[in-house]
C-alpha cells in the first residue's frame, strides 16, 4: 500500500515538472479552423482541406513558409521552358506574283551547250554572264527566277530584262563564233623598262584596279614587241605559247603549289616531350582564269579576267617557350609567314582586230624562279623575286572545230566568287 502511494506521488511530479517546461503559447499562433495548416485536435496528423481546394501546410510548414515570403498553400511552379519559334509557312496562291510586270520565257541553249563536252555545267557560263550583265541584285528584289538547265533557260522577270537576256543568250548560240578562238600568253620582265620602246605602239585603256595598266596594240605591232621582248635575258614565259580558249567558254591556268611550315604546337600529354608541332600549309604561285564572251558581229568582246598571286617573301622564326609543366627547360620553334599578295578582277570590252595588253606591275614572280649561285650562297643577297607580269590576250579568229575547249570550271573555287554586285 505505501509502495503504491510512493508511486503516484513520483508520476505527479514529472507531470508537474514537464508542463513547467514547456513555454507558453501565444493566442496568435495557434492554429485556427479557416487558416492553412490548421487541424482538429483529434485528428490523425492529416492537413484540412484549405479554402482553395488545396491541402495546406502543416503548422511548423506553415511558419517556415512565412518566415521565407512565401504564403502557405500558394502552389509552386517551374520557370517557363524557352520556346523556338519558326517561320509560318503557307501554300500562297499558287501563281508567280506579276504586280511588276514579270512574264515567263524559256530559252532554247542547246545550240550552245550541245557543243561543250568537257563541262558537266556547260549552261552554267550563260547564268554567269546574264549576272555579270544584269547585276545581282535584280534577281532578288522582287519574285522573279532564273533556272537552267542543259537544254533551257528558264526566267521570269520585266520585258526590260527579258531584253538583256536575249541578247546574252543570242551570244552564245551565235553559230558564227561558235568555234572563234582566243590565244593567251603570261610573261614575266625584271625591268620595267620595256615601256621605253614599246610606249609608241600602245594606245592607253582604263583600268579600275591600281597598280594594273591595260593598252591595246595593233595585231602587227604586238608581234613586234613579243619578238623584241625575247631577245632580253630577264624575259620568262609562264603558259604554252598557244593556250586557246573557245568564245563562250573559260580557262584556268594555275601554277599553285602547296608549302608546308610549322605554325605552332599543340600540347600532348602522352608522348614526350609533351607536345608536337602544329603544320600549316599556304598555296604558293599564280592562277588565271578568263571568260570572253563575242559580240554578235563579232567585231568587239567582252571578257572577264581574275588574277590571283601569292608569294611567300620569306619564313619569320619564332622561339616559343613550352610551359614547364609539359616539358621542362624546352623550347619548341614556330614559323610566321610574310606573304606577298595580288589580286585582280575586271572586265574589258576591246576590238578583235587589237591586241589587249595588260601589266600587273612589278608585284610577285608566278613561279619558281631560276637557282643563282651567288645570291643563294649569301642570304643577305638572297630576297623574293619580283618581276612586272604581263598578260596577252589576241583574238585568233576561226580555229579547228575539234579544239579543245577551256579548262572546266575549278571546283575549289567559293561561292563568293560568283557574286556580281552591279556590272564591271
Amino acid at each position: 500500500m505505501h509502495l503504491r502511494i510512493a508511486a503516484l506521488a513520483l508520476c505527479s511530479c514529472l507531470l508537474s515538472s514537464t508542463a513547467q517546461a514547456q513555454p507558453p503559447v501565444a493566442a496568435s499562433e495557434l492554429p485556427r479552423p479557416g487558416v492553412a495548416g490548421w487541424r482538429p485536435a483529434s485528428g490523425n496528423g492529416a492537413a484540412a482541406p484549405a479554402p482553395n481546394g488545396q491541402y495546406g501546410l502543416r503548422t511548423a510548414d506553415a511558419r517556415n513558409s512565412a518566415a521565407s515570403g512565401v504564403s502557405p498553400g500558394t502552389p509552386q511552379t517551374a520557370p517557363p521552358a524557352s520556346r523556338t519559334t519558326h517561320a509560318k509557312v503557307s501554300k500562297g496562291a499558287g501563281t508567280l506574283p506579276n504586280e511588276h510586270g514579270q512574264i515567263w520565257r524559256e530559252y532554247d541553249i542547246s545550240p550552245y551547250t550541245s557543243r561543250i563536252k568537257n563541262s558537266t555545267h556547260p549552261e552554267q557560263a550563260i547564268v554567269d554572264w546574264i549576272l555579270r550583265e544584269t547585276g545581282y541584285e535584280a534577281w532578288h528584289s522582287t519574285p522573279v527566277l532564273l533556272s537552267a538547265d542543259r537544254r533551257v533557260l528558264r526566267v521570269y522577270h520585266t520585258p526590260q530584262m527579258h531584253t538583256t537576256v536575249a541578247e546574252i543568250v543570242d551570244r552564245f548560240v551565235n553559230t558564227q563564233a561558235e568555234n572563234h578562238g582566243f590565244g593567251l600568253r603570261i610573261v614575266t620582265i625584271n625591268n620595267p623598262n620595256w615601256r621605253t620602246r614599246a610606249l609608241p605602239l600602245m594606245k592607253s585603256i582604263s583600268v579600275q584596279s591600281p597598280g594594273v595598266q591595260g593598252w591595246m596594240i595593233a595585231k602587227e605591232d604586238a608581234a613586234l614587241l613579243m619578238s623584241e621582248l625575247k631577245r632580253r635575258t630577264d624575259y620568262r614565259e609562264h603558259s604554252a605559247p598557244h593556250q586557246m580558249v573557245r568564245n563562250g567558254q573559260s580557262l584556268v591556268i594555275s601554277t599553285m603549289q602547296p608549302r608546308s611550315y610549322t605554325k605552332g604546337i599543340i600540347r600532348t600529354k602522352q608522348t614526350w616531350p609533351g607536345y608536337q608541332p602544329e603544320l600549316g600549309q599556304l598555296d604558293e604561285g599564280f592562277t588565271l582564269e578568263f571568260s570572253p564572251l563575242l559580240a554578235m558581229d563579232t567585231s568587239t568582246v567582252d571578257a572577264v579576267v581574275k588574277v590571283r598571286l601569292s608569294q611567300v617573301e620569306k619564313m619569320l622564326s619564332v622561339k616559343l617557350e613550352v610551359p614547364s609543366t609539359v616539358a621542362p627547360n624546352q623550347r619548341a620553334e614556330c614559323q610566321v609567314p610574310q606573304m606577298t599578295a595580288v589580286h585582280f578582277h575586271e572586265r574589258f570590252r576591246w576590238p578583235t582586230d587589237q591586241v589587249l595588253l595588260l601589266s600587273m606591275g612589278v608585284v610577285a614572280t608566278p613561279g619558281p624562279r631560276k637557282p643563282n649561285l651567288l645570291t643563294d650562297s649569301i642570304p643577305m643577297l638572297k630576297s623574293a623575286p619580283r618581276a612586272d607580269a604581263l598578260l596577252f590576250i589576241e583574238s585568233k579568229g576561226l580555229v579547228a572545230p575539234n579544239l579543245p575547249g577551256g579548262a572546266p570550271r575549278a571546283s575549289t573555287a567559293s561561292r563568293d566568287e560568283h557574286t556580281f554586285h552591279g556590272r564591271y
